[in-house]
């Protein structure tokens, strides 16, 4: 059986979920079709999906053509930006994707991000023109868009004939066959048109444009092209089979889930265009798991066989609170039941049972040959790792796009802690674009995704998987304090209540230094005090520098130097000694010039040419210096800059706006920075506040 691995993108309200529930109705391994408004479909069958009506996760479902014996496990992905990961997971585990896009509203930027990353995984693509029987669709007007976005190796297979603004039949350019479509999606053949009704193309032309891509793929066909003689059927589609695998050429055709016209002539695309896992080339790995912190080489080619050693990747893990599961493409061998694997870390486990995935529905089966996908149960996993056994490979790991958007998160009730710390750190397993962790300045928890949606989901699954609430707020920044003068002062600590008293006196040097750890240095002369008290003072200093005396915040760039002092024989100790640390530090600070500081992080900001001067202007708005513009190719270029996180926390949501989702950005700390006078005061005020 020939094994088809075929992944759903683009962008979000395309018709991806509509189009695979079309797809697995029409080929027989449902008897009705679903709807994403009714949550009847297949692939959409999270509680969270079903309340908000579009695809969060990416799933699977696995049917059979069985005329063909072609076996396909298709992949629908989120078109959202804020669940891009489940694009990146579907992309990697198949061969070809198909990428919807609305006859209505053209090409959009999800349409573009999956094109994209389709070439750059070397997937080949098909592009489906939907929703046609909108009243405000148009064919060729989309058509056309796809050509100016995507070049050359848009070549449209399947197109329609209009009559009176509407679509009358589809006309099968490689058959060189037309059909009329029933309302129930039956397709009868009717005598070939000779006019399209479209002033901007005409039928002949696009048979031409066929055989031209066609030619493109081989010498030999391209010789005969030459030679002006006409390609057989089977050469034409052998040409675009060859074509597609090779990047070179895209197919266009057009489909209604709704009325079923088109589906099956995608169907049987699927069969004669789609490239399976060995023609898709041999996948390469690198050879062991290489020295620690050392960038594996993925240099070793692993032949796509059901002999040899067992190769499993893992693209998709699903947390459940009686299990997770986990979803792996078999890469190379045979899996059975109760194999061997070991991981990257040598780790051992025995696969017991598997399934094959249809949706939320899955069927234990007793073997898997290389090229299918399966589900793994009581499995330790993570989404990109490799699963073998034999001499150990590890396949590459796809990075998906960088947390950008953050929340403190809190538990609601008391005593939830333990949970919302195995929930998420389950739910992390799942998501890998998600990040969890503790900011050691502001003691928060800082929760980080790709929007406020995809936290919002992450935390609504963290409730109902496992049972924890949290609540939200914008996080913290980690501000810090520092001196600008040199002030020395006298802390006295003196105390009789009845027998032994306490006494410490010292004289401490205050002034700026660079370093974000304490310096503490003695300059005592003739025993005033003695050096048995000197940590005492170092350690009261410590604890003060915890807190600053303009908003609280730690203290950062202090030297202190111990140079005078006094000491009594009997009440002197060492508590005495912190204390009087503690009143010199309280008593200097407010004159040393004391000042806020932000921190300041570095931003590579990757736009689209046209919203360079948006950008540059906000980053100015926000503080932000440019440092530099780096063009990344053709239209896009990075901004390189830096700004105070103060002004940059809600960045993700205003870059998404004003590139319609093209935009993207990675940064990181870079240094702490003076904050201006004139945000003290308010930036105090509320520090205070959030206490």
């Amino acid at each position: 059986m020939t094994i088809k691995n075929i992944a759903l993108a683009g962008h979000n309200g395309e018709g991806k979920t509509a189009l695979a529930e079309a797809l697995l109705f029409k080929a027989g391994a449902v008897d009705r079709l679903g709807t994403a408004t009714a949550g009847t479909t297949v692939m959409d069958f999270d509680a969270e999906e079903t309340k908000r009506v579009f695809s969060i996760n990416t799933s699977v479902a696995t049917f059979d053509l069985k005329n063909d014996d072609v076996r396909v496990n298709l992949i629908d992905t989120p078109g959202m930006f804020d669940f891009a990961g489940g694009m990146y997971e579907g992309i990697t585990a198949a061969n070809t994707v198909i990428i919807p896009v609305s006859g209505k509203s053209g090409v959009k930027v999800g349409t573009k991000k999956a094109y994209k990353l389709a070439a750059k995984l070397g997937k080949s693509k098909l592009i489906v023109i939907t929703k046609i029987d909108d009243p405000n669709a148009n064919f060729y007007n989309t058509l056309t868009a796809l050509k100016t976005e995507f070049g050359a190796s848009i070549c449209p297979v399947i197109v329609p004939v209009i009559k009176n603004s509407e679509i009358d039949s589809f006309i099968n350019l490689i058959e060189q066959k037309a059909y009329k479509y029933d309302d129930k999606g039956n397709a009868k053949e009717i005598d070939m048109p000779t006019d399209l009704q479209d002033k901007d193309y005409r039928l002949d032309g696009l048979v031409g444009a066929i055989s031209e891509a066609v030619a493109e793929t081989d010498e030999a066909l391209m010789e005969k092209f030459f030679m002006g003689e006409p390609f057989t059927q089977k050469e034409i589609i052998d040409g675009i089979h060859n074509g597609m695998n090779k990047g070179i050429i895209t197919p266009v055709v057009l489909a209604s889930s709704t009325t079923l016209a088109g589906i099956d002539m995608l169907l049987k695309e699927f069969v004669l265009l789609f490239p399976n896992q060995k023609e898709s080339g041999n996948p390469l790995a690198s050879a062991g798991v290489g020295d620690s912190g050392e960038e594996p080489k993925y240099e070793k080619e692993i032949a796509v066989d059901a002999d040899g050693d067992l190769a499993l990747y893992v693209f998709k893990t699903v947390a459940d609170p009686f299990g997770d599961k986990v979803y792996a493409k078999v890469m190379r061998g045979t899996l059975t039941p109760d194999t061997e694997v070991k991981n990257a870390n040598g780790d051992s486990q025995k696969i017991g049972k598997f399934y094959s995935i249809f949706g939320k529905k899955t069927t234990e089966i007793s073997k898997a040959i290389a090229g299918e996908i399966v589900s793994l149960a009581k499995i330790n996993a993570r989404a990109g790792e490799t699963l073998c056994n034999g001499e150990y490979i590890q396949f590459p790991s796809v990075k998906g796009p960088t947390p950008c958007f953050s929340l403190a998160v809190r538990s609601k009730s008391q005593g939830d802690e333990g949970k919302i710390s195995s929930g998420i750190s389950r739910i992390l397993a799942e998501d890998l674009t998600l990040t969890y962790g503790r900011d050691n300045t502001t003691k928060e928890f800082i929760l980080s995704g790709l929007g406020d949606q995809h936290l919002e989901v992450a935390m609504s699954k963290l409730k109902t998987k496992f049972g924890a609430e949290v609540e939200t707020s914008k996080p913290k920044i980690s501000y810090k304090e520092t001196i600008t003068k040199k002030v020395s002062e006298r802390g006295r600590h003196k105390k009789q209540s009845g027998g032994a008293g306490q006494f410490g006196d010292v004289v401490i040097e205050f002034e700026p230094t660079v370093g974000d750890e304490l310096v503490f240095e003695e300059k005592v002369f003739g025993g005033a005090v003695p050096r048995n008290y000197f940590p005492a003072v170092e350690k009261g200093l410590q604890d003060c520098v915890q807190k600053g005396v303009l908003a609280g915040c730690p203290v950062v760039g202090l030297k202190a130097i111990l140079t005078d002092g006094s000491y009594h024989p009997v009440d002197s100790n060492e508590l005495s000694f912190k204390l009087a640390a503690t009143l010199a530090y309280k008593a200097a600070m407010p004159k040393a010039g004391p000042k806020l500081l932000e921190p300041i992080f570095s931003f590579a900001i990757t736009i689209p040419d046209e919203n360079t001067g948006d950008i540059m202007g906000e980053l100015n708005k926000r503080r932000g210096r440019v440092l530099g513009i780096d063009p990344v190719e053709k239209g896009i270029s990075a901004v390189n800059a830096e700004a105070p996180m103060m002004e940059m926390q809600d960045f993700s949501l205003y870059l998404r706006q004003v590139t319609r989702g093209m935009g993207d950005y990675v940064f990181e700390f870079l240094r702490y920075e003076q904050l201006p006078d004139m945000l003290v005061t308010n930036v105090v005020a509320n520090i205070k506040t959030e206490e």
